[in-house]
């Protein structure tokens, strides 16, 4: 087995629930003041999954005070705190970028039965 994925392995956190496309998702990540730590949450729409092992990252989309804002985040990363699914998503594809383009009741993804 390669050097890298031998390292990488020791890495992955076993505590990651299963993401999706689409699920809504509330991630509470650490941030760092100065010498303070304090954890933020950040509850949005997956749009997409890229990556795989250690590498895997995800991307939140939320809209905050009319404005879209999306953050990628390090899956195993040890900043997240928490990643916790709130709802499950039923979308048709693997990346959302469509709904950058849509606002109010046309960027709804419906739940998933």
């Amino acid at each position: 087995m390669n050097v890298i994925e031998e390292i990488e392995k020791q890495q992955l956190k076993s505590d990651v629930p299963q993401l999706e496309p689409g699920d809504n998702v509330k991630v509470h990540y650490r941030i760092r003041e100065g010498d303070r730590e304090r954890i933020q949450v950040f509850q949005g729409d997956v749009i997409r999954i890229a990556g795989h092992g250690a590498r895997e990252t995800f991307t939140v989309r939320k809209t905050s005070f009319g404005v879209g804002v999306e953050r990628t985040f390090p899956l195993h990363s040890p900043k997240i705190a928490k990643l916790e699914v709130v709802r499950h998503g039923q979308v048709r594809r693997a990346k959302l970028y469509y709904l950058r383009e849509r606002s109010g009741k046309s960027a709804r993804i419906r739940e998933r039965r």
